[in-house]
């Protein structure tokens, strides 16, 4: 039985591929690390990638065991669309700009007739209970 599963073991071990990455092109080069840390906790680093990454931010102490942040990071998107991202993380919290993140509708804006007539459809029933009476959809069941 031994003889088996060492066997097995060697058929997996010689099966297996010799490195990780089949392509030469999944290896990414650091073109730049630039990494500052102060002892009283401000920091700085600056990092760019062979692939378009750009990651730059730098923080400092603003509270006991609090530290606020400000930065910026860039990379190409797929379509060759250059994508930035600038921010500032501090007592406010995460407030980041970029004109590629979701931007919610603005307020007012228009409510659709079906959703009008069911608020105005509930407004009635409980109108009805409020007098006593059975609403009509809870008459046959």
């Amino acid at each position: 039985m031994k003889l088996i599963v060492f066997a097995v073991l060697i058929a997996f071990a010689a099966a297996a591929p010799e490195r990780l990455y089949s392509d030469e092109r999944d290896v990414v080069p650091i073109l730049r690390d630039e990494r500052i840390r102060e002892d009283d906790g401000r920091y700085n680093f600056d990092v760019e990638t062979g692939n378009g990454i750009v990651i730059s931010q730098s923080g400092s102490p603003v509270a006991e065991g609090a530290i606020a942040k400000a930065g910026q990071y860039s990379y190409t998107a797929p379509d060759g669309t250059l994508v930035e991202l600038k921010f500032v993380a501090d007592e406010n919290g995460f407030q980041p700009q970029s004109p590629f993140l979701p931007v919610a509708p603005e307020f007012p804006h228009p409510i659709p007739q079906f959703v009008l007539d069911q608020i105005a459809r509930a407004a009635e029933e409980d109108a009805a209970r409020a007098r006593g009476e059975v609403p009509s959809y809870e008459r046959y069941n």
